[in-house]
């Protein structure tokens, strides 16, 4: 479960590129690709190193017009994603 305690990280049997401000990741171990809006790669940039949630939902609310707990909502709910995918995982 993530939640605004988790540190988190990209997996690493995955690569990303950023293509026109939007990310785009392949996962290596299913061949599968994922893209991400520019919000989203905002967020998977900053959680290239392990990242407390917090942390990025501070950082996001700051860089866009977006209520806290709209961005908490969102980044949660992308990072849970990302996770279902495996492409996270949660530090310890």
């Amino acid at each position: 479960m993530i939640d605004e305690s988790s540190v988190v990280v990209a997996a690493d049997h995955q690569t990303s590129t950023e293509v026109d401000g939007e990310s785009v990741i392949l996962d290596l171990e299913e061949g599968v690709y994922y893209g991400l809006n520019p919000m989203g790669a905002r967020i998977w940039s900053k959680i290239q190193e392990p990242t407390a949630v917090e942390e990025i939902t501070g950082a996001i609310t700051a860089e866009y017009d977006v209520s806290a707990e709209r961005c908490r909502e969102d980044v949660l709910s992308l990072l849970r994603d990302l996770k279902e995918n495996e492409l996270i995982e949660i530090a310890e």
